[in-house]
């Protein structure tokens, strides 16, 4: 038993010429995430028709994919590219405490914009009133607030143990599951009670989105034109997708964790709710929608129309 300074990690393979492959693609889909999410930021910010509710909590849902995806991949390139794998005692804990505090907030949003919906839906004449603006910066500031305190709870509970001779993990990033394998038998069990507390109030929580839904797909088949029906659901399945694609990602990775031995193959499944997640929510949530892409347009045309006046001045 003792306590380290530092971690080392092994990350996806020993071989040189794979993890400057992995680097190369982990920058192309760090960009891409980066540029997708600060597209919908400035476009729900400059655009006066994208100031509804929905869109204030997709702007909110867009920063938080951004700092989630920059505290473990930007890390994760410089490790490939300069084959430094070690980190401080108190660099990992922070990673940890960012990944849960941001994993945390990520889903308030989440909840947030089911009920969004419902209120939007089941009660369109209360809507303003329910929906006002102070009422969403007091849900996305409760967000904040519960994920840093849900994020200070599991830092404690991973970091109150005392480790094993071994201090190397098996991933591309620092994270309580892979830590608590180092730590001595029998002590974890603070931190696993909290991880399986988080996974019954996640559970509820999303009991509790289904119920809405049940109630806005009950109040949508009540519409009666058909064009009525779709441009309803329209703003109800990217939302559905996005939280289907955070609950099984989260789920796959946590069943590779117990049934894969490979640790590379155990590496690879971590991307799909680290690195996919915050690249792929913004074209599934925002900009295949109608008025987003309006938006967008207006924004080239405008830009284009821009440079023109520049080029015959």
């Amino acid at each position: 038993m003792r306590n380290f300074t530092e971690f080392l990690l092994t990350g996806f393979s020993g071989d040189q010429v794979l993890q400057k492959v992995y680097a190369m693609l982990f920058s192309l889909i760090y960009l891409a995430a980066l540029t997708e999410n600060l597209l919908i930021i400035t476009l729900t910010a400059i655009d006066q028709h994208l100031q509804s509710p929905l869109y204030f909590f997709l702007k909110n849902l867009s920063f938080i994919d951004i700092c989630y995806i920059s505290v473990t991949v930007p890390n994760s390139i410089m490790n490939s590219l300069t084959n430094v794998y070690s980190i401080s005692f108190l660099g990992c804990a922070l990673q940890v405490f960012f990944l849960f505090v941001l994993a945390g907030t990520e889903f308030a949003p989440l909840l947030v914009m089911s009920y969004d919906r419902y209120a939007a839906i089941c009660p369109p004449l209360h809507y303003e009133a329910v929906m006002n603006r102070g009422t969403c910066v007091q849900m996305v500031t409760a967000s904040w607030l519960s994920g840093c305190f849900y994020g200070a709870l599991h830092v404690a509970g991973t970091f109150s143990v005392h480790f094993s001779e071994a201090n190397r993990v098996h991933q591309f990033f620092w994270e309580a599951p892979s830590l608590l394998k180092l730590a001595c038998s029998g002590e974890p069990v603070l931190e696993y009670g909290l991880i399986i507390a988080s996974c019954v109030f996640l559970f509820m929580c999303f009991i509790v989105m289904v119920v809405s839904y049940i109630h806005i797909f009950s109040a949508v088949l009540k519409i009666p034109s058909s064009k009525g029906r779709v441009k309803t659901l329209s703003t109800c399945l990217p939302h559905l997708a996005v939280v289907m694609s955070f609950l099984c990602s989260g789920s796959v990775t946590h069943l590779a964790e117990n049934f894969i031995t490979s640790s590379s193959l155990k590496a690879l499944t971590s991307v799909l709710y680290t690195v996919l997640p915050p690249a792929m929510n913004p074209v599934i949530c925002s900009l295949r929608n109608q008025e987003m892409q309006a938006a967008l347009g207006n924004v080239i045309a405008g830009t284009v129309s821009s440079l023109f006046i520049l080029i015959k001045t």
